[in-house]
C-alpha cells in the first residue's frame, strides 16, 4: 500500500501552469485548473471591438483571469525573444492551451518541463483546425469528442494522451455541442495533466488515416440552397446556429435565418421551396431537393429576434403551396 500512497500523493501535485486560451470555450478548463493547480500567467488574444457599440472587449479568458487576479498578457505573436524570455523566467511545469488562436513556435513549445498540452474539440485526426464543432455537425457525424494532445509544430498533429467521446444528437446545434464539449475538454485535460504529473500518461501518435481539416467558417457558406436534400440543409442549419446563421434569401432581398430544424420522413412531389403547411409540432414545413421535406422549428426574420416557427407563422400571410422565397 506504500506504493499506492506514493502515486496518489504524486497525482495531487500542484503544478505551475501557464494557460493560453481566448473564447468562452476555454473558460471551463481555466476554472477547473484554478481549483487544482497554480496558474501563474494567462496568455490570450488582444481586446477587440465587439457588440453594437463596437467597444474594445476583452476575451472571456482575460475576464476570468483578471477576476482571479492572474497576470494576463496578449502578445500578437509568440515569435518574440522578449516574450520567450518572459515565459521561460516564469518556470512553469506545463503550458495548457485551449482555443488560443496563436501558433506556438518551437522555442516556446520546448520551454515547460512537461511540455505543452492542448485541448481540441474533435476526435483527432478527424477535424484538425479552426472549426471542428461546426464541421462535425455539417458533415453529419454521429459522434465527436475532445482530445488532450501534446503539442508540436504542426496544426493539431501532436500525439494524443486521452480522448472522450460524446454523441451528436439530432437536435444538437453548434451552441449546445460547444457548451458540452467545453466541459468535456476541461475534464479530459484535468485527467491528462494528472497522468503527465505522475508519469502514467500513454502518449499515442495520431492515426495517419482519416485526417480532415475543419476550415474556418465563412459567412458566404451560410446561404441555403433549397434544392439540396433536407438532411444536408438541416446539418448546415445546425452547424451554423447561432453563428453565422444559415439563411434563405427572399425575392425582396430580405434574409430569413433558420436556426433549428428536423427532417420529415414523408416525401413530396412539390418543387423545392414550396411551403407545405404547418407540422403537428408547429413547425414550418418546406419542400427541399429530391422530394425531401424539412421542418423548420426556430428561425429569425431580418431585424427581429429569434422565434419559434409557430410564432412566425402566426404573423405571416404565407399560404400552403406558395413558394417560400417569393413571399419573404
Amino acid at each position: 500500500s506504500a506504493q499506492h500512497n506514493k502515486s496518489s500523493i504524486v497525482s495531487e501535485q500542484r503544478l505551475k501552469i501557464i494557460f493560453m486560451g481566448s473564447p468562452d470555450f476555454a473558460c471551463p478548463t481555466l476554472q477547473a485548473l484554478l481549483a487544482r493547480h497554480t496558474i501563474c500567467h494567462v496568455l490570450t488574444q488582444p481586446p477587440r471591438p465587439a457588440g453594437r457599440g463596437m467597444n474594445e472587449t476583452k476575451t472571456a479568458v482575460a475576464e476570468l483571469a483578471e477576476k482571479n487576479n492572474i497576470p494576463v498578457s496578449w502578445p500578437t505573436s509568440l515569435k518574440d525573444p522578449v516574450i520567450e524570455k518572459q515565459l521561460a523566467d516564469i518556470g512553469a511545469d506545463l503550458f495548457v492551451v485551449v482555443a488560443y488562436g496563436l501558433l506556438l513556435p518551437k522555442a516556446v513549445l520546448s520551454l515547460p518541463r512537461l511540455g505543452c498540452l492542448n485541448g481540441h474539440a474533435s476526435l483527432l485526426p478527424r477535424w484538425r483546425g479552426a472549426a471542428p464543432i461546426q464541421r462535425a455537425i455539417e458533415a453529419g457525424d454521429i459522434e465527436t469528442g475532445s482530445c488532450a494532445m501534446m503539442m508540436e509544430e504542426g496544426l493539431d498533429t501532436g500525439p494524443v494522451i486521452l480522448c472522450q467521446k460524446t454523441p451528436i444528437h439530432d437536435d444538437d446545434i453548434a451552441a449546445s455541442l460547444h457548451d458540452r464539449l467545453a466541459d468535456i475538454t476541461a475534464a479530459t485535460l484535468l485527467e491528462a495533466i494528472d497522468q503527465l504529473a505522475n508519469g502514467t500518461a500513454i502518449i499515442q501518435p495520431q492515426n495517419e488515416e482519416g485526417i480532415c481539416y475543419a476550415a474556418k467558417i465563412k459567412k458566404s457558406e451560410a446561404a441555403i440552397t433549397i434544392s439540396d436534400d433536407a438532411r444536408e440543409i438541416k446539418n448546415q442549419i445546425h452547424a451554423f446556429s447561432p453563428f453565422p446563421g444559415a439563411f434563405i434569401e427572399g425575392a425582396s432581398g430580405k434574409r430569413l435565418k433558420w436556426l433549428m430544424a428536423a427532417c420529415d420522413d414523408n416525401r413530396t412531389d412539390k418543387p423545392a421551396g414550396t411551403y407545405l403547411g404547418q407540422g403537428a409540432d408547429g413547425s414550418l414545413q418546406v419542400a427541399c431537393g429530391n422530394g425531401s421535406i424539412l421542418s423548420i422549428r426556430r428561425l429569425q426574420p431580418a431585424g427581429r429576434k429569434a422565434m419559434t416557427a409557430a410564432d412566425y407563422l402566426r404573423g405571416t400571410s404565407l399560404e400552403k403551396g406558395q413558394n417560400l422565397q417569393a413571399q419573404i
